[in-house]
């Protein structure tokens, strides 16, 4: 999971404190938990995690709710998150291949040298297109076995 360090067993007042010190030597910070004792602390780090089954507090303060109370999820809630971020980073690279390579077709550059004048009409369907092309690649990751 890329997990280096974990700690547990600190009281509540002091879980807060814990995590600002791992932030200020430039940690990511992941908190997981499910009291009302673990709110500030959720709240503090990089990506606070409550359990379903915990205190309404926590789970407002949290940045994801598990709606299992078991810690394996928290395992594949990093893959989904980082699936996503993959497929965030192609729709976007994929988008812009194909604006910047579409744009100047339906401004007509092409015909400047020769080639055919794009109807307006396919200009439009191919930029529906783009936008059908990065929710299908969207949709796979509701295919991804975790």
């Amino acid at each position: 999971v890329g997990i280096k360090r974990v700690i547990s067993q600190v009281l509540p007042q002091e879980k807060s404190r814990v995590i600002s010190d791992l932030q200020a030597e430039g940690k990511s910070v992941i908190m997981v938990g499910d009291g009302i004792n673990d709110a500030p602390a959720l709240a503090t780090a990089d990506i606070g995690i409550a359990m379903g089954s915990g205190t309404d507090i926590a789970m407002e303060s949290a940045d994801m709710v598990l709606m299992k109370p078991n810690l394996m999820d928290v395992v594949k809630a990093l893959k989904i998150s980082q699936a996503t971020i993959t497929t965030i980073k192609e729709n976007l690279f994929w988008a812009f291949i194909y604006n910047i390579l579409s744009i100047p077709v339906a401004m007509g550059v092409l015909h400047l040298f020769g080639g055919p004048l794009l109807d307006p009409m396919i200009a439009g369907l191919a930029m529906s297109f783009s936008s059908v092309s990065v929710v299908l690649n969207a949709l796979r990751l509701k295919r991804r076995k975790v």
